[in-house]
């Protein structure tokens, strides 16, 4: 192999100087300010919405705003389900029951618009059967303020009440169960995942030491965060389901960066490098990857800011902010803790245990109870990596052959989402027993009508009583229109509210929304129109919208960070494509499984037959900046070694042979904490959790050991041509991983196929072994 003159040490530059100068005070210092953090980030959850699927901007959200100041009875948020038992709602004490439910619903503060079957006598509000009847309001005030309000008046309200039980739903209840459902989740989860992430590392490293060093940097990262979201509270809103992509790319990436990290620290120490050097060294080539991963992952997640949905810019919120501190605690913490530490890197093996209960299972020959040539864990005959190498050269052989075949198995798993139908969230997302949901399925399930599925027409402007009615009829004239009822005027406003005939969100009822806002009227009134299916048509609208904007920025950035680490013009249109070809089946999958319903007793959810329509949108963001986590970490060690030995094949099987283990370990941890995400009994947290789950175990193990040397086989050496000017621009503003021009000399000795280049690593480092698809051995001191 190429011969690299090691005579000189690379000096110690002056990042390196700066973040290991004084490593007990930089750990002290990031002691103190993770503690900060943890003060500062305390109640964070509880500062959260639950919401925030609405656009801002949109059409229904302002006439929802007026219809709340101006007429709350026209949009209540609180049900008081109440049931009657055999006498049925007009038994006198029944009747007289709800009456005194009512006038104390109406003196408690915060409450306004009450309204009851009792009052109105409308049908709507009876059930089919007679038995059940609804008492209506609107809690004032935020979603903050709306929750402690409920938490008030349920003691006082739920339960038995003389000869009838009450029941809260509604709105306000459905979020608000939502949101203590998804804390409880959250807190089950980190449970799950820490004992369980702690054990891989184990496996992965050997080392306990080691071992705690990524959840250190991950359990940083998280509680930086806390407080990052605690702050932005302050002033906007965000969701509560961000806390779940804090704790898993909190975890996950940390874990990333550090197994890059200490991999690479452990593989320089083996050198025979000093602790400095090696830290050094592991900077400049490592570190400088992990930046580049983690801005590649902060782009693709900045994206969402584009969009006006609060949910989604939440995401983006803690998604950049759990990044940027994860990588910052990776290049600057754990490099203090590695000086300190040195080769105490290595100490506690746990596997040491393994071995010596496998030596003393041997036969007096020496022969284990696997047979002849059976390796131990990290024992010299493990052939460390060379699966990973003879992969890498089974898929060049055949790349035309894997590039096909992996394409079109990963466009036909894609190909369920073409029959995608897109909704909004509703308490089916709860678990069955979740009191809100029961409430709001019996009001869908026993009374007429389509309840929660109305429509409201605004009407604004001085218009004269024969305007509204004319508005009425054209109301009623629209095919999909069931009943209308109003106007109801307050001022220069008036609404009217439209019970569609289909079901609450369908289609029937989207296009009836656009029937509304196009219906003429006189020129003094100006509609709006608002509802669930109205939100539902704004939201796609702004999606739509939006959506170019977030792929330009993530496309555009992609292509920039990954030729200026390459300084190719064609990885970067590669990495794009695959990236993207990665995420097929795991939009197929959430098309399968959650909106068509399979699995759905296996995996305890409810299909509500279509997908919340803001999810896809996240799920590919996320999924995407991990994919592109994955490439850089392959891509920048395959241009390391090209840039040293100039032989395009090596370097994709050198590559693959020193990563692929790397990546799998690093996907396998991953998944195991989206997993553990997806847990929850909330059906959009669970497909978040499962679905990225898959997407990276796709990408890791397919699209990284397959399509990327095959098609990197297939583009030849060209895949690193760029035009003279764009090469002159990379070789003056470019990073790469790599030491600056070390000098080789080409080996005498030809390579195993004949061509005569640098010959196949003979003794690679231990860091891509398998153990049940785990790599093992990573960074364990090279045998050279």
């Amino acid at each position: 192999m190429p011969e690299v003159n090691r005579s000189a040490p690379p000096p110690v530059g002056g990042w390196t100087r700066f973040v290991t100068a004084r490593p007990r005070l930089a750990l002290l210092a990031a002691l103190v300010i993770t503690a900060l953090a943890v003060f500062a980030g305390s109640g964070v959850a509880d500062r959260m919405g639950s919401g925030g699927w609405q656009a801002p901007d949109a059409e229904s959200t302002y006439a929802t705003e007026v219809l709340a100041r101006e007429f709350p009875a026209s949009q209540p948020n609180l049900l008081l389900l109440v049931d009657s038992g055999s006498a049925g709602v007009d038994d006198p004490a029944v009747a007289a029951e709800a009456a005194r439910l009512a006038e104390r619903l109406k003196a408690e503060p915060g409450i306004s618009g009450v309204g009851s079957y009792w009052e109105t006598a409308s049908p709507a509000l009876r059930s089919e059967d007679g038995q059940e009847a609804i008492i209506a309001a609107r809690i004032g005030g935020d979603e903050k303020t709306a929750g402690e309000t409920l938490d008030r008046l349920a003691p006082a309200f739920a339960g038995e009440r003389g000869p009838v039980t009450v029941s809260l739903g509604g709105p306000v209840a459905v979020q608000h169960e939502m949101q203590t459902i998804i804390q409880e989740d959250l807190l089950r989860a980190e449970l799950i995942a820490l004992p369980v992430t702690l054990v891989l590392l184990v496996m992965v490293f050997g080392s306990a030491v080691a071992a705690m060093l990524p959840l250190a940097v991950g359990i940083v990262a998280i509680l930086g965060t806390n407080a990052v979201l605690r702050g932005l509270t302050e002033f906007t809103d965000v969701s509560v389901f961000a806390m779940n992509l804090t704790t898993a790319l909190g975890l996950g990436l940390a874990i990333d960066y550090a197994l890059f990290i200490v991999r690479r620290f452990r593989e320089e120490l083996a050198t025979g490098a000093d602790t400095r050097a090696a830290v050094g060294t592991t900077l400049r080539t490592a570190g400088r990857t992990v930046l580049f991963s983690a801005l590649t992952v902060a782009v693709s997640l900045s994206a969402m800011l584009v969009f006006p949905q609060y949910f989604l810019r939440s995401f983006a919120y803690a998604g950049i902010a759990v990044v940027l501190l994860a990588a910052a605690a990776a290049l600057i913490l754990l490099p203090a803790a590695l000086v300190l530490l040195g080769p105490r890197i290595n100490s506690l093996d746990l596997r040491r245990l393994l071995r010596r209960r496998k030596k003393a299972g041997a036969d007096p020959q020496g022969a284990t109870a696997g047979g002849p040539g059976a390796g131990s864990a990290g024992g010299a005959d493990a052939s460390p990596g060379r699966g990973w190498a003879w992969l890498g050269a089974l898929v060049m052989r055949r790349a035309p052959v894997f590039a096909i075949v992996t394409t079109v198995g990963l466009l036909l798993l894609g190909l369920p989402f073409l029959g995608v139908k897109f909704g909004t969230a509703d308490d089916r997302q709860l678990p069955a027993s979740a009191e809100s949901r029961v409430v709001q399925e019996r009001i869908r399930d026993g009374f007429p009508g389509s309840p929660g599925g109305g429509l409201e027409v605004l009407a604004e402007g001085q218009g004269s009583r024969a305007d509204h009615a004319d508005l009425k009829t054209r109301i009623e004239q629209l095919p999909g229109v069931l009943r209308v009822e109003g106007p109801v005027a307050e001022g220069p406003a008036a609404y009217y509210s439209v019970l569609p005939k289909g079901e609450a969100v369908g289609e029937e009822t989207q296009q009836l929304v656009r029937d509304l806002r196009a219906v003429p009227s006189a020129s003094s009134l100006d509609i709006s129109v608002t509802g669930t299916a109205a939100v539902l048509v704004d939201s796609k609208d702004a999606i739509a919208d939006r959506l170019p904007w977030a792929l330009a920025i993530i496309v555009v950035a992609t292509l920039l960070l990954v030729f200026l680490l390459t300084g190719s013009v064609l990885i970067p249109l590669q990495a794009v494509v695959l990236n993207a070809l990665s995420l097929t089946a795991m939009f197929g999958a959430v098309v399968w499984v959650f909106q068509d319903g399979n699995l759905s007793g296996l995996l305890a959810f409810t299909s509500t037959g279509d997908i919340e329509t803001t999810l896809p949108v996240l799920m590919f963001c996320v999924a995407f900046g991990l994919s592109m986590d994955y490439g850089v970490f392959l891509i920048s060690r395959i241009k390391e070694e090209y840039d040293r030995t100039g032989d395009h094949e090596h370097s994709v099987t050198f590559g693959l042979r020193h990563t692929g283990g790397l990546i799998t370990a690093a996907a396998v941890i991953l998944a195991v904490v989206m997993v553990a995400i997806g847990t929850s009994r909330v059906t959009n947290t669970k497909m978040l959790g499962l679905g990225i789950a898959l997407a990276v175990l796709m990408d890791a193990m397919v699209v990284r050991s397959l399509l990327v040397p095959a098609v990197m086989k297939l583009m030849g050496r060209s895949t690193w041509w760029a035009p003279a000017p764009l090469r002159a621009f990379h070789r003056r503003f470019g990073l790469s991983e790599g030491e600056a021009a070390p000098a080789v000399v080409p080996a005498a000795v030809p390579d195993p196929g004949g061509r005569g280049g640098p010959e196949e690593d003979p003794e690679p480092t231990a860091e891509t072994e398998e153990i049940s698809g785990v790599s093992r051995d990573i960074g364990e001191p090279a045998r050279r």
